[in-house]
């Protein structure tokens, strides 16, 4: 179990993780204010403030993570009228460069208030009562405020907001989630060949022996032996070949090589019939490289052909959440680090290609709204567009407890 839980939080994490680098990379790079990073869920265990004042940070439950980017979503700082502050200003000129809402942090030199109004995005003020008077007070663009979990990060100016970078610079912010888990996806794959000293040459009839224990090595077939029929019936690549293996129903079958002809029973294993063979491996640099990214490609289009499947043939059953992830995580624990790096490249493309399904709260609706304003040059309303996004989080959240809730009826049957 232990063993299932730590594959799980590594295999997860990681995805989510890079996924979420990718938003926090670009938005960078198109001027979006990135105000905090975090690997992890729940209270903050560690922060660094970056100079471009970016917080780092690492939460104590380790599950996944997020990036907070300004008047991205619903990141915004609520201060109720009437809530205790405490103002750090610069000597010289009075102006604000913190914010204190939090009872955890104290900070000397600090001048308490009752804020009664502020504005963070255009004015850069905040208005309140300090020894019986009503005062206002200028902030410094690059002030931060303390949350009330004691978390200390950069107010959100308009300018460096995720609606005042440009077009080009929001649909590249919004697409490079999905692309960094391209990108881990086919890197894992690549690593994966060279870990297992090559990719599989699944266009030839030539064989490597998996388990010298089973039925073909005790017949006599060797690695590299080239199968060229089986029953009489001609065999060139590894599909004809398996696929007549598979029809032999456990009975004696005749295997005609280069220079010998063998009779073999097969061994029934995860209700298939095998003999112990798998194809011959390609083992050049270039190989396992090119390998390695068409086992990618190929991931990806099953990926897409299931999707599509399931548009069109839907059923719950064909889906599967964080309980079916972590009993998949079980399984491939126990068969070795190259299964989960495996499957964490499968797992990452699929987030890639799930998340660009145009659906307002994943990033492929972002990137629709994105093209929608491209086409009628002006931005959609921010109120019409946070509805439509809360929409589209109700119907994910809405899903999501419908296949967890199906996962774990499956794990009584």
């Amino acid at each position: 179990m232990i063993q299932s839980l730590v594959t799980f939080i590594i295999v997860f994490g990681v995805i989510v993780c890079v996924h979420e680098y990718g938003h926090l990379f670009f938005a960078k790079k198109a001027g979006i204010l990135v105000r905090e990073f975090s690997i992890g869920m729940g209270p903050k265990i560690f922060a660094h403030q970056a100079k471009d004042g970016t917080l780092y940070t690492i939460r104590i439950l380790p599950l996944g993570g997020y990036v907070r980017m300004a008047g991205w979503g619903e990141d915004t700082t609520e201060i109720k009228t009437g809530a205790p502050a405490s103002l750090t200003l610069e000597p010289a000129t009075n102006i604000v460069t913190r914010v204190n809402l939090s009872a955890k942090s104290q900070f000397g030199q600090a001048l308490p208030m009752l804020v009664t109004a502020y504005d963070f995005e255009k004015d850069l003020s905040i208005t309140g009562e300090v020894n019986g008077e009503n005062v206002t007070y200028q902030i410094d663009h690059d002030a931060t405020v303390v949350e009330e979990d004691g978390t200390e990060i950069r107010i959100a100016p308009l300018d460096v907001q995720y609606q005042s970078a440009s077009l080009p610079g929001r649909m590249l912010t919004n697409f490079a989630g999905p692309l960094n888990n391209f990108i881990l996806g086919a890197v894992a794959f690549v690593l994966v060949a060279f870990m297992q000293g090559g990719v599989q040459d699944l266009s030839s009839n030539q064989v490597t022996i998996s388990d010298k224990s089973y039925p073909a090595y005790q017949a006599g077939l060797r690695t590299g032996d080239t199968i060229k029929a089986i029953n009489g019936t001609k065999v060139s690549d590894w599909s004809e070949l398996s696929a007549a293996i598979s029809k032999s129903d456990g009975k004696k079958i005749s295997v005609t090589t280069s220079d010998k002809t063998l009779t073999i029973t097969p061994k029934k294993e995860d209700k298939s019939y095998i003999i112990g063979v798998t194809p011959l491996l390609k083992t050049g640099f270039f190989d396992k490289l090119l390998g390695g990214l068409k086992n990618a490609a190929s991931s990806a289009f099953a990926i897409v052909n299931a999707l599509k499947d399931l548009v069109l043939h839907p059923n719950i059953n064909k889906l599967g959440g964080p309980v079916a992830m972590y009993q998949m995580s079980g399984k491939v624990a126990r068969e070795g680090i190259t299964t989960i790096i495996s499957f964490m490249a499968l797992l990452s493309i699929n987030l890639g290609i799930f998340n660009l399904i145009p659906i307002p709260a994943l990033d492929g609706g972002k990137i629709l709204m994105n093209i929608i304003e491209a086409i009628r040059r002006k931005p959609m309303k921010q109120e019409n567009e946070s509805i439509i996004t809360l929409i589209g989080v109700g119907v994910m959240v809405i899903l999501m407890i419908a296949v967890t809730w199906n996962d774990i009826l499956r794990l009584f049957h």
